[in-house]
């Protein structure tokens, strides 16, 4: 009963025009706010190497540091402006969702052991903010206000 009453909700809603905007007004509010924090982070890797780039890789003990930050830096880059965009939102999310995983088993997890949950997870706040976002855009898509959007048209 619970299902059908879903079912006809979400029915009634995705025909109604006033909705319909609503929900593209709201879908690209989260690609701007995913995209921005990416490409903000991205950018940083290039401009700060040594505290968010290479050297931040070096110090939590990644391998080849020289070549994978550069990589994460570009990738953050290249798919944060395309979530912005809503190019390819849902496919661009998915290695995003690899980098914010990674960053958080890396970075996140180990500071249980040593500062505590509240610790951990005021300073993750942040990232499993990102998962999040990356999640429900995969789910989502980009909404019609993406360029996905219209290149279907």
């Amino acid at each position: 009963m619970l299902a059908e009453r879903l079912e006809m909700s979400s029915l009634a809603e995705s025909s109604n025009p006033v909705w319909a905007r609503r929900v593209s007004a709201a879908l690209i509010l989260i690609r701007v706010l995913v995209g921005w924090v990416f490409v903000s982070e991205g950018i940083q890797k290039f401009l700060f190497p040594a505290a968010l780039g290479v050297g931040r890789f070096t110090k939590i003990g990644l391998p080849a540091p020289q070549i994978l930050a550069p990589f994460v830096g570009t990738v953050e880059i290249v798919c944060g402006a395309l979530l912005i965009l809503g190019v390819f939102t849902r496919l661009v999310a998915l290695p995003l969702v690899v980098v914010i995983s990674v960053a958080i088993a890396t970075t996140k997890i180990p500071m249980i052991a040593k500062n505590g949950i509240w610790a951990m997870l005021h300073e993750a706040r942040t990232d499993f903010s990102m998962l999040l976002g990356l999640i429900f855009l995969v789910i989502a898509g980009g909404g019609s206000l993406a360029v996905d959007s219209w290149r279907r048209r």
